[in-house]
């Protein structure tokens, strides 16, 4: 009986940020104005991708792709902390724990691979502009998101599954969130299976994926620098520079999480870095590329115009 309750846990403790009880309201209000940000941000991308026939492209099919794996994992994670941060009870059941690392793992992995594609899509469009229609046509850049989401998914899989298997020896989570590494400090003993696994996944979706994407840039600049004219240049620097800025933040932030030795830092910074890696970096992807192309600005003046017009016509 005492080795089951090594192995099995109806409910953990999230230790959060309860450690400094003043902090919690700031960051209650902090994390709830970038939650709701994040929603009307990617929902709005997600909307234009949709219904502006100009943005039925290849990369904004990819861009649709992220900003609706940004808000499941900002909606994996989020709202569990925000109702922690005002609880003096912050539990989570066992079966919401492993739900919630298991989506938090699969569309971290997924947007791992997603960049990627993404970088070569850009790759296509300016190094071999004549035969992109050809190369990433609608067949071929619905299998390359697929893919994406299917290596995210099944490596989240393995991960989780074999997490959850390995004997507790308590329920306390020094964390905000059940994430897979804070999870397996409670282990009783080291597992090199499941050090195994994580060392593989980990460099399956972070180097190899970001050495891809500077390939893929290296050439891309090259081409670019080529370019005679001055509007080409600033257009194809325009979308490769949105792109980029979210693959430093987002790679930056997952790479010093989950490839550095386990000893390295404390838990508050990886707190903190996991706070900035699951609400800030979602919040600032549709106001990166918005910012940054002028085709998506177009296409959301386009739609508010839409409703202004619409609701006008229905105060008449």
């Amino acid at each position: 009986m005492q080795g089951a309750n090594l192995t099995i846990w109806g409910f953990f403790f999230l230790e959060g940020f309860s450690r400094y009880p003043k902090l919690e309201i700031v960051l209650f209000v902090f994390s709830l104005v970038m939650y709701l940000i994040t929603l009307l941000g990617n929902s709005t991308l997600i909307l234009i991708t949709i219904l502006d026939p100009r943005l039925q492209t290849p990369m904004y099919l990819f861009l649709g792709n992220l900003s609706f794996m940004d808000i499941c994992y900002t909606s994996a994670s989020i709202p569990t902390l925000l109702v922690n941060l005002l609880s003096s009870q912050k539990t989570i059941l066992f079966s919401g724990c492993a739900v919630q690392m298991y989506l938090s793992l699969a569309m971290g992995s997924t947007e791992c691979v997603l960049l990627a594609v993404m970088a070569y899509d850009r790759y296509v469009a300016i190094c071999n502009p004549l035969r992109y229609p050809v190369i990433m046509n609608r067949q071929v850049c619905v299998q390359m998101a697929t893919v994406s989401w299917v290596t995210g998914s099944l490596t989240a899989l393995l991960e989780t599954s074999f997490a959850l298997q390995i004997p507790l020896c308590g329920n306390l989570i020094d964390h905000f969130t059940c994430e897979i590494l804070a999870v397996l400090k409670l282990a009783c003993m080291s597992s090199l299976l499941m050090d195994m696994i994580m060392l593989v996944v980990s460099v399956l979706l972070l180097p190899i994926p970001m050495l891809l994407i500077c390939i893929s840039y290296v050439f891309i600049l090259s081409t670019i620098l080529r370019i005679s004219s001055a509007e080409g240049r600033s257009k194809a620097f325009s979308t490769c520079g949105a792109h980029l800025t979210v693959v430093i933040l987002y790679y930056g932030a997952a790479l010093s999480m989950y490839l550095k030795p386990s000893s390295s830092g404390s838990q508050e910074r990886d707190k903190i870095i996991s706070l900035l890696y699951g609400v800030l970096t979602p919040m600032l992807n549709p106001i990166i590329y918005s910012l940054r192309n002028q085709e998506v600005k177009d296409a959301v003046k386009k739609m508010l115009g839409k409703i202004s017009l619409h609701h006008t016509q229905e105060q008449l």
